[in-house]
C-alpha cells in the first residue's frame, strides 16, 4: 500500500465521521424545529377557540340588543352568551394540558450534538508517522 492509500483511507473515515456528527445535528435541529411548530400550533388553536367564544358572547348580546322585543331571540342571545363562555374555557383548559405535554416532551429531550461531536474527536486515531 503506497502512502497516499493510506492517507486518503483516513482522510474517508475522518469525512465520514464528520458527516455522521453532522447528520446527527441536523436531526437535532429538525427536533427543535418539530417542537418549536407544535408550540405555535397549540397557540394558534387557542387564539382560535377565544376567537369563536369571543363572536358567540357578542352574537349573544347582540341578539339581545336587536331584538328586545321577541323573547324568542332573547333567549337564543341568552343561550349563546355561555356557549361562548363555555368554548373560551374549554379552550383554555385543552391549550393549558398540550402545553404541559410539550413542556414534558421538551425537558425530557436532551441535545446531544455536542456529546457526539466530543466522542467522534477522542474516537480518532492520532495520526501515525509512516516512513516510506
Amino acid at each position: 500500500m503506497s502512502i497516499r492509500s493510506l492517507l486518503l483511507g483516513r482522510a474517508k473515515k475522518k469525512i465520514k465521521k464528520r458527516l455522521k456528527v453532522q447528520e446527527k445535528q441536523n436531526l437535532e435541529m429538525r427536533d427543535k424545529l418539530a417542537m418549536e411548530r407544535t408550540k405555535l400550533a397549540n397557540e394558534r388553536t387557542f387564539l382560535s377557540y377565544m376567537r369563536t367564544g369571543t363572536a358567540m358572547v357578542l352574537a349573544g348580546l347582540t341578539f339581545i340588543k336587536v331584538f328586545e322585543d321577541d323573547p324568542f331571540y332573547i333567549g337564543v342571545g341568552l343561550a349563546f352568551i355561555p356557549i361562548g363562555l363555555g368554548i373560551t374555557i374549554f379552550g383554555y383548559s385543552r391549550f393549558s394540558k398540550k402545553r404541559r405535554e410539550v413542556a414534558q416532551h421538551t425537558y425530557a429531550y436532551a441535545p446531544t450534538s455536542t456529546a457526539h461531536a466530543e466522542v467522534a474527536e477522542q474516537e480518532e486515531p492520532a495520526p501515525q508517522n509512516v516512513s516510506p
